[in-house]
């Protein structure tokens, strides 16, 4: 079985990242890579675990450099890039590296991803495309979530009525994204649509599989906690950088008007039983500011953290 170093980045999430540490560090190489946290995050690994590889970073570098240090320090064959509020189901792990093992031609993998409450995340995507954004922004996955159509990026509810375990597809998340350390994340991406672009890369190296059988509980936007405007301001942000890159500027130029669109839209959808009920209801009170925010966001995103190096 090949060794797996399971890289895990941490910035102020310190109760769920000792249990994630705790859930890999008796069978694998752990490299856990600290952005600066001011919860004692380091420190509690240094402390519970000190075996695990410890990279401490002096300020925030954000998601796709802090992965780049802990490819740079991996000595395992595969990478399991591992967000720090995910836990792997007993062999979960084993069973992507056997994937990796059985299909030499695969470059990686990810797992099928959990809610707490035990239904599957969306976590293995199409290629992203402009048409994907019209439907993303204009509610249209929303409305048929299977249709290959009007829903033609996320894989995952069509995968899981499909017989067989391991399916191919274009990108998986990188909250848990097993890999062959053939590529680098870009580091102009702070947080969000880096492994969009990474796994675009790795396209061109061999397949990758989505493995419906290697569950892994996961919180999803631990680390976004508190702020969920700026989370949704940086997605979108990261989906232009990505257009810019692989599109041009007129692909960069349509991602920002379809971002602002959709904001628009979901501003109105708010907006209009935040009026008749006065603004009384702190849930559409909140939605609408939220989408104010994210319709009139600067076109270079939200400000980073202040403990941010860039």
């Amino acid at each position: 079985m090949p060794r797996v170093s399971v890289i895990l980045v941490s910035y102020n999430t310190r109760e769920l990242l000792c249990r994630a540490v705790q859930g890999v560090q008796d069978c694998h190489e752990v490299i856990v890579v600290d952005n600066a946290s001011t919860d004692g995050s380091a420190d509690a690994i240094a402390n519970l675990f000190p075996d695990a590889v410890l990279i401490r970073n002096s300020s925030n570098r954000g998601f796709g450099a802090a992965c780049n240090q802990g490819l740079d320090s991996m000595t395992g064959n595969l990478a399991l890039i591992l967000n720090s509020d995910a836990v792997p189901d007993s062999g979960a792990i084993d069973r992507l590296a056997e994937v990796m093992e059985a299909e030499p031609d695969a470059v990686a993998c990810g797992g099928r991803l959990l809610f707490p409450d035990g239904r599957t995340q969306n976590s293995c995507c199409n290629r992203l495309t402009l048409w994907a954004v019209v439907c993303e922004q204009l509610l249209l996955e929303k409305v048929s979530p299977k249709s290959r159509l009007l829903s033609p990026y996320w894989q995952t509810p069509r995968l899981m009525d499909l017989p067989g375990d391991v399916h191919e597809v274009e990108q998986v998340m990188g909250a848990c994204l097993m890999m062959r350390p053939v590529e680098r994340f870009d580091e102009n991406y702070f947080l969000y649509v880096e492994d969009t672009d990474l796994c675009h890369r790795l396209r061109h190296h061999g397949k990758i599989l989505y493995v419906k059988d290697a569950a892994f509980q996961h919180e999803l936007g631990a680390s976004s906690a508190g702020a969920r405007w700026m989370a949704v301001a940086r997605y979108n942000r990261g989906k232009e950088l990505y257009f810019r890159k692989h599109h041009g500027w007129w692909g960069w130029w349509a991602a920002i008007k379809l971002n602002r669109i959709g904001a628009f839209l979901r501003l109105i959808v708010w907006l209009i039983p935040a009026v008749l009920t006065l603004f009384l209801v702190p849930r559409f009170r909140n939605q609408v500011i939220l989408f104010l925010r994210v319709l009139f966001a600067r076109l270079s995103g939200p400000a980073l953290p202040p403990d941010t190096q860039r």
